[in-house]
């Protein structure tokens, strides 16, 4: 598994901006391997970080690649103040199953941590 970490801050937003954010969220979802995604905001800095969870890196790319993707990142000096992205792998992901969270398996069970293959974890 992988992650795309966009670390941006936030910009003026205007009407293109949102069909295009729209548009560009509809094809990650269609994309087999894509896995979802969360947002967290550091209110000490402003900057924005949007972690997106993807089964293989072919499914990353697959967003990559794609023309409204290719076209946002054409105009995102228009929108964002700066920006750093960050591909990483996933070596393990677990909880306790208290929180969701696009790599938990499903079902759990209350108390048992569960790793990405889905084996519990200590």
């Amino acid at each position: 598994m992988y992650t795309a970490t966009f670390t941006f801050a936030k910009g003026e937003y205007d009407d293109e901006f949102h069909r295009l954010d729209q548009a560009i969220a509809e094809v990650a979802k269609a994309i087999p391997g894509y896995l979802g995604e969360e947002a967290w905001e550091n209110p000490a800095s402003g900057l924005i970080s949007t972690v997106y969870y993807w089964r293989s890196l072919e499914a990353l790319q697959q967003l990559i690649d794609h023309p409204k993707h290719l076209a946002a990142k054409q105009k995102q000096a228009k929108w964002i103040n700066g920006c750093h992205i960050v591909i990483g792998r996933v070596i393990r992901s677990y909880g306790d199953g208290r929180i969701p969270h696009p790599l938990s398996p499903e079902p759990r069970i209350a108390g048992e941590s569960v790793g990405t293959s889905g084996d519990p974890q200590p």
